[in-house]
């Protein structure tokens, strides 16, 4: 009696257990019906809303050109897309003073290089139209073409020289001991200071022992810098080479006990010079496209505690 009334319990058990995961099944079925729209719903929604903003952001873009390169509004886009566009206005910003710049250094080489051809055909023509005309007069026409001619190659080759710059921009990066590397440019650049009757020093405090970098835009940055430091520094000064870090960034200077700069110019405009400079006015133009090829941020600033320059660029580790 006792084992028929087990297996009755037993059947009974398993029948209500059936019934139970029965149940179990068509609630999980009922709430997968009724979520699974609403997750849909939702996901278009959501979809929606960011390939409107996207939409938005590519509109904006589209707009643009090398004529109209100015910055995206952000008051009408989302938070999270707040930092993309502010990355995308740094790389306008970059890509518009590059137009401006390729600008100026076009009419620049054409007004440069107008300069001493008509002094070239002046000087001819004059000699020219001599009636008295002998060799002195015409050895003198021809020197002064000379110096024409040597200014214009001078010219031409610092275009060439922004050239091989434009083509070091595609230089692979390659893994320096930038401690060294800076070492041994400073051992350089003292022969030259001695040469000169002038004080070199450097300071080189990084605790970063390598990292990538491209070492021809690096070279012409750092020696642009020490070259004019040199040049308007007079004898028995001082030009000290310092390079210091901290988490993110490396930060490099030249200073000088120059003249200083005249804070009005744009000094890294191509073919920006001062009065008593004989160069032709692109090596800081130069080392500006090195330093923003680089990703750095390059800087001119005249000392606070006495006569002098100081050149700083500042690279990402």
């Amino acid at each position: 009696m006792v084992a028929l009334l087990m297996f009755f319990s037993i059947i009974t058990y398993i029948y209500l257990k059936e019934d139970i995961q029965t149940e179990l099944l068509k609630s999980i079925i009922i709430i997968d019906l009724i979520t699974l729209p609403i997750i849909i719903l939702y996901s278009y929604f959501l979809s929606g809303i960011l390939i409107y903003h996207i939409k938005l952001l590519s509109d904006k873009l589209s707009k643009r050109n090398e004529t109209m390169i100015k910055p995206l509004n952000t008051e009408d886009l989302p938070e999270e897309f707040k930092t993309l566009t502010i990355s995308i206005n740094t790389l306008m910003m970059r890509i518009q003073n590059f137009v401006k710049y390729k600008k100026e250094l076009f009419v620049g080489t054409a007004h440069e290089l107008k300069t001493p051809l008509a002094v070239m055909k002046t000087k001819t023509q004059v000699t020219l139209m001599k009636r008295d005309r002998n060799v002195k007069a015409l050895e003198e026409a021809l020197k002064q073409n000379i110096i024409s001619i040597d200014e214009m190659n001078k010219i031409i080759g610092s275009i060439l020289e922004f050239g091989r710059a434009e083509g070091a921009q595609f230089e692979t990066p390659v893994n320096t001991n930038i401690k060294d590397f800076l070492i041994n440019k400073a051992k350089d650049f003292r022969i030259l200071a001695e040469a000169n009757k002038q004080n070199f020093i450097y300071d080189i405090q990084i605790n970063v022992e390598k990292i990538y970098i491209q070492p021809i835009l690096f070279t012409q940055i750092i020696q642009n810098f020490v070259q004019n430091a040199l040049k308007f520094t007079p004898n028995g000064k001082e030009v000290m080479l310092r390079c210091h870090d901290n988490n993110k960034e490396i930060i490099i200077e030249v200073i000088d006990e120059g003249t200083g700069i005249d804070n009005n110019k744009d000094l890294f405009a191509p073919f920006m010079r001062s009065k008593t400079s004989t160069g032709t006015g692109l090596g800081l133009f130069l080392a500006k496209s090195a330093s923003d090829a680089m990703g750095g941020n390059i800087s001119l600033k005249n000392r606070e505690d006495k006569n002098g320059t100081i050149a700083k660029v500042i690279l990402p580790k």
